[in-house]
């Protein structure tokens, strides 16, 4: 799940933000003047990112991750409990 933080309002929560992405599993997505310009996420779901880009050696792969990823920004994400519910989890 993607939160939206300002750059002024992450700066000096930088250690909590750090805890809620090792252990809440978010994402946030830093904003300054109103546009997206960073992103924090775990170590491992950057690695886990970089591993689906080499495994799939393609554009496609990689067009569907920015375009997962622009969503995000606009807000168009789907909560993990649903994510589980749909697929039985």
């Amino acid at each position: 799940m993607y939160h939206t933080i300002t750059l002024k309002d992450f700066r000096p929560q930088l250690p909590r933000l750090i805890n809620d992405v090792i252990t809440k599993l978010y994402r946030y997505i830093v904003s300054k003047r109103g546009e997206p310009v960073a992103v924090l996420l775990s170590l491992e779901d950057y690695e886990s990112m970089i591993e689906t880009l080499n495994e799939t050696g393609d554009r496609e792969g990689l067009r569907r991750i920015k375009q997962g990823m622009a969503q995000a920004k606009k807000g168009q994400t789907v909560r993990w409990q649903d994510v589980k519910n749909k697929m039985g989890l």
